[in-house]
């Protein structure tokens, strides 16, 4: 994927920059944006000499103030493509700054596939690795699991890569939330092209949390949402299609997954409603939001969906929200859901977003991988734009510690350092790199302070 980077940036000029729910925003003193690894050295050293805090922005779709910061906002959307295919053994480097949607497209060009996405392709890869985007799906890992290598750049400038050669730097630099330097290209693990097959149904949510690891463990991917004021699961089952190319990871060819998504409705709903049209309502007038949750659910029918597999694990996102997840051990989750779902109904929280529930493979190989040492189920809640969130999510986040859940690094939390401390085991292992690679906390921002420490 060859691309022109964009124009050059004068990195004096002040320009305010918010992310993509609108709720954090900061007026940085430069913001160059890097189209060379010489160019990302000269930022570092820039902000280095200047005592300033450098991060790194991708597309904005974190919900904390990850990299706010009044000193240098580093875009690395100069630096994107494939560096590198290796279609035979199924492995490409990518550079940081693509966003996932124009590596899906060119990996497809090429017959290769992602082996696991999450549900929104508009991060940057870096944005995405660096604070563990996970997708669903109990016989895999999220995001940081496909990574092989890191080219890193640190706070003196040098360039390093980060492998196998040196397990205790790779398995920090897998996931970083941009606490160790500028991550500029990934090598990563994928598949042949493959196709999947979705079914979406809506089902009695008491008798689906009976069975949930039966369900995740029958499903390549697996996951359901809940609307608070309903007793429906809208159920997405995903498994790999017939067809040449429908095995992931073996006998693919290229241009073997297409670009079509073939749907089949087989139930049509009696009262469509569609989420669009229930947020405007519910924004409107709060009090309808029970109602309009239980219409919402009674509307999605039966559906099946087959296409090529980063057409079918991507869902659009248009209506802007704030979002909150957590990680928990699988056998947590119905209790904390059942747990989550009172909290809201029993104060009448104007809540207009399902709850999200998926499930991923433990990982032992990202020191700070929220499904670190557990299969874990990833429980999350989102409140539309406009609507107040932080007490609603900071009530979830007790629920969730007392079943120790663990936070999603790019979603909103309200933990400091001392708490990360006690949920992470192999925490003072990646301090011990930070030290190393940032010792003078070039990287540090307000948000890295909070959840490292000083």
């Amino acid at each position: 994927m060859k691309q022109a980077p964009p124009p050059a940036q004068d990195a004096g000029t002040a320009r305010q920059w918010q992310n993509w729910s609108r709720t954090v925003s900061c007026l940085p003193a430069r913001a160059p944006v890097a189209a060379s690894l010489a160019e990302v050295r000269e930022a570092v050293a820039a902000a280095a000499s200047a005592g300033e805090p450098l991060r790194v922005v991708g597309a904005g779709h974190s919900f904390g103030d990850n990299v706010a910061t009044p000193g240098t906002l580093l875009s690395l959307d100069g630096m994107k493509g494939l560096l590198d295919v290796d279609a035979q053994d199924h492995r490409v480097r990518v550079a940081a700054g693509t966003r996932l949607w124009e590596l899906n497209e060119e990996l497809d060009r090429h017959g290769l596939a992602m082996i696991n996405l999450g549900d929104v392709d508009r991060q940057s890869l870096a944005g995405a690795v660096s604070t563990g985007t996970h997708g669903t799906g109990a016989g895999m890992g999220g995001l940081p699991t496909l990574v092989e290598a890191v080219e890193l750049v640190t706070a003196s400038g040098e360039v390093i890569e980060c492998t196998a050669d040196d397990p205790r730097l790779l398995r920090a630099a897998r996931l970083t939330n941009g606490a160790l330097g500028v991550v500029t290209a990934y090598t990563l693990r994928v598949a042949p092209a493959y196709r999947l097959r979705e079914r979406l149904s809506t089902e009695p949510l008491d008798e689906l949390l009976t069975r949930l690891d039966a369900e995740a463990d029958a499903h390549r991917h697996f996951e359901f949402f809940t609307f608070p004021y309903s007793d429906s699961a809208m159920v997405k089952r995903i498994d790999l299609a017939d067809g040449p190319g429908g095995a992931a990871g073996g006998g693919g060819t290229a241009g073997a997954g297409g670009g079509e998504v073939r749907s089949r409705t087989e139930v049509a709903p009696a009262d469509h409603l569609t989420m669009a049209e229930a947020v405007a309502l519910g924004r409107a007038d709060p009090s309808r939001i029970p109602e309009l949750n239980r219409r919402l659910s009674a509307s999605v029918g039966v559906h099946t969906f087959e296409g090529p597999s980063h057409r079918i694990l991507i869902s659009a996102r248009n209506d802007r929200f704030v979002e909150t997840e957590w990680a928990l051990p699988c056998a947590a989750a119905a209790a904390v859901l059942t747990e989550m779902r009172a909290f809201v109904e029993s104060r009448n929280l104007p809540v207009n977003f399902p709850f999200e529930v998926r499930f991923v493979q433990g990982d032992e190989d990202s020191l700070l991988s929220s499904s670190y040492g557990r299969d874990t189920c990833y429980i999350a809640a989102h409140v539309s734009e406009g609507i107040e969130h932080r007490g609603f999510f900071a009530g979830l986040g007790e629920i969730a510690l007392a079943h120790g859940g663990r936070p999603h690094w790019g979603k909103w939390h309200d933990l400091d350092a001392d708490r990360f401390a006690r949920l992470y085991p192999r925490w003072e292992e990646f301090q011990a790199v930070r030290r190393e690679l940032d010792p003078a906390g070039v990287f540090a921002n307000d948000h890295i302070r909070r959840v490292f420490g000083d």
